[in-house]
């Protein structure tokens, strides 16, 4: 016993005295990882804010001699004796000077995930301490800035829609992903073979699959492209192909619900420095956008052409809105198209293209329209139908914990503002979501940050820091504070962690919003239509007794139940955090059927939300 004790005493000793590097070893971040869940150690970044630790520090309080952020500088002293307190601008550039010469290393994530330092560090320094642009570009151009920047800028994250042949290989990828098993194979425990060696195995099948579906569908062109029957000599083609589906799917959220998942969780793994030494060569290529077609032909001044708002404007029909005037919008519209795809056409920029170009910033404003205008809809009809202050009668948005599902307990003022701020910050985010889209897919497929296979509670799932997608949610969310002044609940924004396990997660979890707001819009404009009918107008009058009341009925319920803070396991998973103000919509849509007011929504057509 005196001899084991001793051991043990020794043992303890040489591993207070040791180095860490010593006891983890030369090969203990691995840049895949095996499923092995080991707690890891946590590095501290001097550049990052003191409090969310992924951030770069903006501001320095005088007072708490600490450095933040400005979101979180801002959560931390919103009252109290801190509110008082004063601030220094903090100079990032001589702290990112500071830092490397000291040898910084990146800092972990929210999921204590390792983050290996390498010989990427310094670059990493330099994009943490210098932001990539503007983050969050307004819905119309500024007043005092010329249209053109506006477009100029916001054209650099529009992707480029797919031409009539490139359809064609979208259609191939998309069956030779149907029919891969790639995340079967990959994600999953137990395997004795390595995991570089199955990514590299399952990578070559699905280029196999997709060579002799070209092959099948053009004899001639797969006997070309396949004839040596070598990978790497046919990469820019894998490229391209791959390159199609991610554009096609951030122009269309709808399409390939099941495959760009898989799709991305190949690129990843391929992007992963052993097996792209592996392979031979690269997977990812950059994705064709707008401003990157006009900017290699030379043709920016396209998009600061004051045609270019005639030649993308939306044309919608109602009410109020004449056949003729639609038609006379609809020539000046393709004048204006012509016009400046013929001025504009160059050798490097042919007639059909300038015009894929501006067909694709239309296809950005019908985005917008489909996903963002909901949220502007939803806001109006908040302030039409309630007030901020105190309620009229029957128009109570209060909740209280433990009732009706609620988890949170606001009086008519937080819960009113809770919505409003919600709903705003939903704006925002679907506003700028091709640009948040753009940084996704960065961090997803970066060779600097490694993922861990984890179990969520969902299954198993890819945990990833986000860095890129990160900054911007939270420069995006500081926005939306601004706008609306005080906040109400927490602004804690999980990204990394069980909850959002990594970018794709994020996108797909906000591309939902339309699918909530949409059918309720729909609902509520098409609920007088019905009134024309004298069975449902008598139905509607003895169950709501009028429109308005039908509208206040749907209105008053998803207010309140829809922003309740339901929809999770614990107080921290839901609650009142950014994104579980979203799973409490979702909770509600799934208890839709047991409302009042749910014929109202068959009788519209209402169908389901989608998900």
């Amino acid at each position: 016993m005196a001899t084991l004790t001793n051991g043990l005493k020794a043992s303890l000793a040489k591993i207070l005295d040791s180095h860490p590097d010593e006891l983890h070893g030369e090969h203990d971040d691995e840049p895949i990882d095996n499923g092995d869940d080991a707690p890891t150690s946590r590095h501290v970044n001097p550049l990052a804010c003191v409090e969310c630790e992924d951030q770069p520090a903006q501001i320095r309080c005088d007072q708490c001699e600490d450095q933040f952020c400005e979101v979180c500088f801002h959560s931390q002293h919103r009252k109290g004796s801190r509110k008082g307190h004063t601030t220094t601008p903090v100079d990032g550039a001589k702290l990112a000077r500071q830092a490397a010469q000291n040898g910084a290393v990146k800092p972990d994530s929210s999921s204590q995930m390792d983050v290996t330092p390498d010989a990427g560090d310094q670059e990493w320094v330099d994009d943490l301490a210098v932001p990539e642009g503007p983050l969050v570009l307004g819905p119309q151009p500024d007043e005092n800035a010329p249209v053109g920047e506006w477009y100029t800028e916001r054209a650099k994250y529009i992707p480029l829609r797919l031409t009539f042949n490139e359809r064609k290989y979208l259609r191939l990828l998309d069956a030779a992903l149907t029919v891969s098993e790639y995340t079967d194979r990959i994600d999953t425990l137990g395997y004795n073979i390595s995991k570089v060696k199955r990514i590299v195995h399952q990578v070559k099948e699905l280029c196999s699959i997709l060579s002799g579906l070209v092959l099948a569908a053009d004899y001639k062109q797969g006997q070309e492209l396949f004839a040596d029957r070598d990978f790497a000599s046919n990469s820019e083609f894998y490229q391209t192909v791959f390159e199609l589906g991610r554009r096609h799917k951030i122009m269309n959220p709808d399409k390939m619900r099941t495959t760009y998942g898989k799709l991305m969780y190949v690129l990843m793994d391929a992007q992963i420095p052993e097996v792209r030494d592996t392979l031979g060569f690269s997977c990812v290529s950059p994705l064709k956008t707008v401003h990157s077609i006009l900017d290699a032909a030379g043709a920016l001044d396209m998009l600061r052409d004051a045609r270019i708002a005639t030649a993308t404007k939306e044309i919608t029909s109602d009410a109020s809105t004449s056949r003729r005037n639609i038609d006379k919008a609809i020539k000046l519209k393709e004048r204006a198209i012509e016009q400046l795809a013929t001025e504009y056409a160059s050798p490097g920029l042919s007639v059909e293209q300038a015009r894929q170009c501006i067909y694709s910033i239309g296809d950005n404003h019908a985005f917008l329209r489909a996903n963002r205008d909901p949220c502007e809809k939803m806001i109006v009809y908040l302030k039409q139908y309630f007030t901020p202050s105190k309620p009229a009668e029957g128009r109570s948005l209060a909740i209280r914990s433990g009732r009706g599902g609620a988890r949170l307990s606001h009086d008519h003022a937080q819960q009113y503002a809770y919505v409003i701020q919600s709903l705003t910050l939903w704006r925002e985010i679907l506003n700028d979501f091709f640009h948040l889209w753009n940084l996704a897919e960065q961090d997803l497929m970066s060779d600097r940050v490694i993922y861990r296979l984890r179990d969520t509670g969902q299954g198993l799932n890819r945990v990833q820091p986000a860095p890129k997608t990160s900054r911007a949610m939270h420069a995006i969310l500081h926005r939306a504070q601004q706008s609306v002044g005080s906040w109400v609940g927490s602004s804690v924004i999980h990204m990394g962690d069980h909850n959002v396990p990594n970018a794709l997660m994020f996108i797909d979890k906000y591309s939902q919003i339309y699918r909530i707001l949409l059918p309720i819009c729909t609902t509520l404009a098409q609920i007088p239509t019905l009134m024309d009918k004298p069975a449902l107008k008598q139905y509607i009058t003895s169950e709501f007794g009028s429109v308005e009341g039908a509208h206040l009925a749907i209105l008053t319920d998803f207010f309140k139940h829809g922003f309740d803070g339901s929809g999770a396991d614990n107080f921290f998973d839901a609650g009142s955090c950014i994104d579980g103000r979203l799973t409490s919509a979702w909770n509600w849509c799934s208890t839709i059927e047991k409302k009042k007011y749910f014929p109202l929504f068959l009788l519209t057509g209402f169908t389901s939300f989608d998900f």
